[in-house]
């Protein structure tokens, strides 16, 4: 049986403390908070058994276990958000009666329903003689094996149709892409991403002929720490540092590190990067003295990526090589972290990988021709 072992930062602890006090969430969060609190084996808190929780918060072991797991899989923030789970059935149904069944699931929900059912689909293919009878297990196998949840509606970052603000910042964005190779002036993506520090409860058992590499049941989650990404891509050159936390200081330092181990003798580094409120000359002045301060922000160009519209910044390219041949594995302190992302980062700029960018303004008025406003003579 797998086991969970959870460990809780400072910041966790109170912001779980928080959740409790303030009474303004939904009675799973509150729920999932007093079980992270009580199975905490960190020094912030006293952990009692499972059993002991099951019975003061009248739940089952299994939904403590749930918890647990997501908590150490998933990350802090989404173990405090409930989704929709499904289950797997045997189609019983030919084609045709499988497409008019997706057909209907993409059509308006009766009046009086935000949404359609797995029981509302059911009797409404029998209401119209589709069928002459179906159960709503049937239904939810059909929509399974076609990926369809009707009773499913995921948060996704959608740009409003006809934006102006952000075809703007697009296309200043892609204009600043198609700048040649300069190293007087170089193009330089900046962004940042969480990594959860996950351990094992046994150290694994290495593979050899005829057995596979063996990794124990038990994670222990250890915190959080925060990677920044700065790579140049017509350079193939970039720069990665993990820190514990991403405050304005964090990336002040980091950003100094661009200006002075990356491109010491650069006349303007036009840095492209999201618009956090991190991500401001302000804060400069709140890292270094005045005149420090000021020579960074004079240094700099930023180009800021559109809200909605972080998939514009390639760092997010390369952090996504980093989490997929580095980081996706098991690591449980930072150290090792940096270790790891120090000797990734000097083998991507000994191979001077480059990124290829195709994208240009010419493709976005076509493609994303639902964002750019009607124009009128």
């Amino acid at each position: 049986m797998i086991k969970y072992t959870i460990k809780l930062t400072k910041t966790e602890v109170e912001e779980l403390h928080a959740i409790i006090s303030k009474g303004s969430h939904s009675s799973q969060t509150f729920r999932t908070a007093y079980i992270l609190l009580n199975c905490d084996e960190g020094e912030f808190s006293d952990k009692v058994t499972n059993e002991e929780i099951s019975k003061i918060l009248k739940i089952g072991m299994r939904t403590i276990d749930r918890v647990k797991k997501k908590f150490i899989e998933l990350g802090f923030e989404n173990v405090l958000e409930r989704r929709p789970t499904s289950r797997v059935y045997t189609p019983k149904v030919d084609g045709d009666i499988e497409a008019k069944l997706i057909s209907l699931c993409c059509s308006e929900p009766p009046k009086g329903f935000a949404k359609w059912s797995l029981r509302l689909l059911a009797d409404k293919m029998v209401e119209l003689n589709y069928i002459e009878s179906i159960s709503y297990v049937t239904v939810g196998q059909c929509f399974k094996k076609n990926e369809l949840k009707p009773w499913k509606v995921k948060g996704w970052v959608i740009p409003p149709h006809q934006n102006s603000e952000f075809v703007a910042n697009m296309e200043n964005v892609l204009d600043v892409y198609k700048r040649p190779y300069d190293e007087r002036f170089p193009v330089v993506c900046m962004d940042e991403s969480p990594k959860q520090l996950i351990g094992e409860g046994k150290p694994s058992i290495p593979a050899k002929p005829g057995q596979d590499l063996r990794v124990d049941y038990e994670y222990i989650r250890h915190g959080v720490v925060n990677i920044f990404m700065a790579n140049e891509p017509l350079n193939g050159k970039r720069l990665a540092e993990v820190t514990e936390t991403k405050t304005k200081k964090d990336w002040a330092l980091f950003v100094k590190r661009i200006a002075d181990e990356m491109y010491p003798k650069a006349e303007k580094i036009i840095l492209v990067m999201d618009n956090f409120k991190t991500h401001s000359p302000s804060a400069f002045y709140e890292a270094f003295e005045p005149s420090q301060a000021k020579r960074l922000w004079d240094r700099f160009e930023f180009v800021f990526t559109p809200k909605h519209g972080s998939w514009l910044n390639m760092a997010e390219i390369e952090l996504h090589v980093l989490n997929g041949q580095c980081l996706n594995r098991h690591i449980d302190n930072m150290a090792k972290i940096k270790e790891e992302v120090d000797a990734w980062q000097d083998h991507r700029n000994n191979r001077t990988s480059k990124i290829n960018w195709q994208f240009t303004t010419k493709d976005a008025r076509v493609k994303l021709k639902r964002l750019y406003p009607s124009f009128h003579n």
